[in-house]
């Protein structure tokens, strides 16, 4: 359990306000108070801006050409949230490099 310099009270029922600020109420509903709490103690005053993609971009160029099968742009492009275009890109380019 996180350990705060303050008690924590259990999340309030849904007719009463929300005990804690909005995004952290969200993540505790979705996740957990506990991992709220966490993310709260790391960054709590911070601004954070999340990348709309997960993975790194160097990975993905590694990835894609591993992964191609000849017929799968499609599967690739919705997994690594990439256009089509793009990663037929990667896979041209990594051809190239060979």
């Amino acid at each position: 359990m996180v350990q705060l310099p303050y008690e924590v009270l259990p999340m309030p029922e849904k007719s009463i306000p929300a005990m804690y600020n909005q995004v952290y109420n969200e993540i505790a509903e979705e996740i957990g108070l506990n991992a709220a709490l966490k993310i709260y103690n790391m960054y709590h005053g911070t601004q954070i801006n999340f990348p709309q993609k997960l993975h790194n971009p160097d990975y993905v160029k590694m990835i894609v050409p591993m992964e191609y099968d000849g017929g799968n742009v499609k599967q690739l492009a919705k997994k690594y949230n990439y256009s089509e275009k793009t990663i037929r890109r990667m896979i041209k380019e990594s051809v190239d490099e060979e």
